[in-house]
């Protein structure tokens, strides 16, 4: 892989891109690898591949960089650690570079980028902003790495609050929003259903709240 010279500017997000014509560097390119091992293997499940090829690419600081990024699915805290984990070992040769996450403007250094992109692990995993970013994921990780299921579920309420706040046209949103319910609701998913929501990302726990405010309706 191509190393970076250090102050050039790394294309995080597509919605950053605007001029596809001229040479950049585009780390959110990676997402049209994982489309095509998805369409090369032709309705058969792809995520076996999906996975190995993730477990490699996190061997590399740009693959590292991208998948703790972009929480791509599925995001449980045990893969988030991994994630995580991946980027802190390539700390260095990483902060070099300037980063253009979402929108035009000053690029991000890395520890903005992370702090734009994974401050749902941090408040969920880390409450409390009082340290660097760098030290809040180190210790999200050690968290989420070792985490049991009572762990992720109090992980899951400190963020849902952050959740509700993007939360639109809920019909029971009393219902939903309440701590005691939620607990309920997490206590009864099946392991599967809680491993894909454990890392407490704020787009899981919206499908989540969405589909209790369905079920709410159907009483």
């Amino acid at each position: 892989m191509l190393e970076v010279p250090p102050g050039d500017v790394v294309l995080t997000h597509e919605g950053a891109d605007l001029q596809h014509e001229r040479p950049a560097w585009r780390l959110h390119m990676v997402s049209h690898v994982m489309s095509g091992l998805s369409e090369a293997l032709e309705g058969q499940n792809p995520f076996p591949a999906r996975d190995a090829y993730e477990g490699r690419f996190l061997e590399t600081a740009w693959g590292a960089l991208y998948f703790a990024t972009s929480a791509m699915v599925p995001v449980s805290a045990e893969r988030t650690a991994l994630r995580l984990q991946a980027v802190l070992r390539f700390w260095e040769p990483l902060k070099g570079a300037r980063y253009l996450f979402k929108t035009l403007g000053a690029p991000f250094t890395l520890e903005e980028l992370m702090g734009a992109t994974c401050d749902w692990a941090m408040d969920a995993w880390c409450p409390g902003g009082e340290t660097s970013a760098r030290e809040r994921l180190t210790t999200a990780a050690e968290r989420m790495a070792r985490a049991t299921r009572e762990d992720c579920i109090e992980a899951i309420l400190r963020q849902m609050p952050h959740a509700l706040t993007f939360a639109r046209n809920l019909k029971h949103r009393d219902v939903v929003a309440d701590p005691a319910f939620q607990r309920e609701r997490l206590a009864v998913l099946s392991p599967p259903a809680f491993e894909r929501v454990s890392g407490a990302c704020t787009s899981d726990l919206l499908a989540l709240l969405y589909s209790w405010d369905r079920q709410s309706g159907r009483k």
